[in-house]
């Protein structure tokens, strides 16, 4: 169902609040350059640090500005199930076409505990859920035997995965089925999870360069594996310079320094050292986005 490039769209900030004009700006810039779908409210979207009416804010823009001209997946997830509930339903309120819902963080559940969190939330919505690990922030990993059982509820449709781990999101693309999108998380291994059988990726990195990334999905999902190759091996510095601090610290910076948004943070995140801010701007040189 939710396939292709994906962009894990910033929220812009301007003096303390959001800034609609830019994220409307952002929104279109990525879809004249081919991105085949917007996730606001996502990590790269600094979700933890908004509050409810900001959330519901960032995505009534999304709705909006894209008009159902392309995907709207809304970041909903919380480490409370209720809450976990009512953004998904307020998601679903707003007109997003899907929720992407990561695993409760701090708490550490059981694989049971992942399962029935997922669960009562499947259930108090007609959205379709896209399931979210990435252990490196939640400190939990959801394994391949719970997804795949998660994968038999009609509404997980599913899920965005960010271990790094290849063995894993083999043994998840084999364990379930064909129409179940396991879409990649980890911007460097978007090609290598696309050879597997995943159906796209949610990417830091395509806010930066969207068609470079529309282009690697295109060859990818053509079998051109060449092109992809290319395309894979051409993207890796900028996929690595974006997570030289805490994203999406980097990638705010570097979309400041293009002139699309203001170069604010919320705390407490924060701007990135100078060495740091020389080596991004670096790198945006090569890549012609500077």
């Amino acid at each position: 169902m939710f396939e292709g490039s994906y962009v894990a769209i910033v929220t812009p900030f301007k003096n303390g609040k959001v800034d609609a004009a830019a994220l409307k700006g952002l929104i279109e810039f990525h879809i004249e350059n081919g991105t085949n779908g917007i996730v606001p409210c996502g990590t790269t979207g600094e979700s933890a640090t908004l509050v409810r009416a900001e959330h519901e804010e960032v995505i009534g823009i999304t709705v909006e500005t894209c008009a159902g001209r392309v995907p709207v997946l809304a970041g909903t997830g919380s480490n409370a199930t209720h809450e976990a509930i009512e953004l998904t339903q307020i998601a679903e309120k707003l007109g997003a076409d899907g929720a992407l819902l990561i695993t409760p963080y701090y708490n550490k559940p059981s694989q049971e505990g992942l399962y029935q969190h997922f669960v009562a939330i499947a259930k108090e919505t007609k959205l379709p859920v896209v399931l979210y690990n990435v252990p490196s922030r939640t400190a939990i990993n959801m394994l391949p035997a719970t997804v795949a059982r998660l994968s038999k509820i009609e509404n997980i449709v599913g899920i965005k995965e960010a271990s790094g781990d290849l063995v894993q999101i083999s043994e998840i693309i084999q364990a379930c089925d064909s129409d179940f999108s396991v879409i990649s998380g980890e911007d460097s291994l978007n090609w290598p999870i696309l050879a597997l059988g995943g159906k796209g990726f949610i990417s830091v990195a395509v806010n930066i360069v969207p068609k470079k990334f529309a282009q690697l999905y295109k060859a990818a999902s053509e079998g051109d594996v060449e092109t992809a190759k290319s395309l894979h091996y051409e993207l890796l510095k900028l996929n690595d310079v974006m997570f030289v601090e805490t994203n999406p610290i980097p990638v705010k910076a570097a979309l400041a320094f293009m002139g699309c948004i203001d170069n604010e943070f919320r705390l407490p995140l924060c701007p990135p050292s100078d060495d740091n801010l020389n080596k991004l701007k670096s790198v945006l040189k090569e890549y012609g986005a500077a």
